[in-house]
């Protein structure tokens, strides 16, 4: 039961994450809309690929971007074609592995705990996930 209970929150936890990220984004960068600009900022150059910005620092790479705060803990989401936050069963294991206190639960345990959260969460395609709206 200890390792479902850790399972469940690191998927909270990253669920969750986006939303101090985007905060301290739209800080630094005041015509960010949405998490999901940061791919079009970047592309059209209108900010680098890679930078620090408040607390996190952020690589955008293919569909999405990794974040990691100043205490290192990361968290790499890609973006759908409507801007939503979606991720797999990788990152949150990334993201668990990351924190200042790690969790290392196991892949079935997570995909438990994503179960166990639906209908907060959506499996978008096979292994990838996102919030409800």
């Amino acid at each position: 039961m200890e390792r479902a209970g850790a399972a469940r929150d690191l998927v909270l936890g990253y669920v969750y994450a986006p939303n101090a990220i985007d905060g301290a984004m739209r800080a630094a960068i005041p015509s960010l809309e949405r998490l999901a600009d940061l791919l079009g900022l970047a592309r059209s150059r209108r900010i680098s690929l890679s930078d620090h910005l408040g607390t996190y620092s952020y690589k955008v790479h293919g569909a999405g971007c990794r974040f990691v705060s100043d205490n290192g803990t990361e968290v790499d989401v890609d973006f759908a074609a409507d801007g939503s936050e979606v991720f797999d069963l990788w990152r949150l294991r990334g993201y668990g592995l990351s924190l200042p206190e790690p969790v290392d639960v196991t892949d079935e345990d997570i995909r438990s705990a994503v179960r166990s959260l639906q209908p907060l969460l959506n499996e978008v395609r096979p292994g990838w996930f996102s919030v409800a709206n």
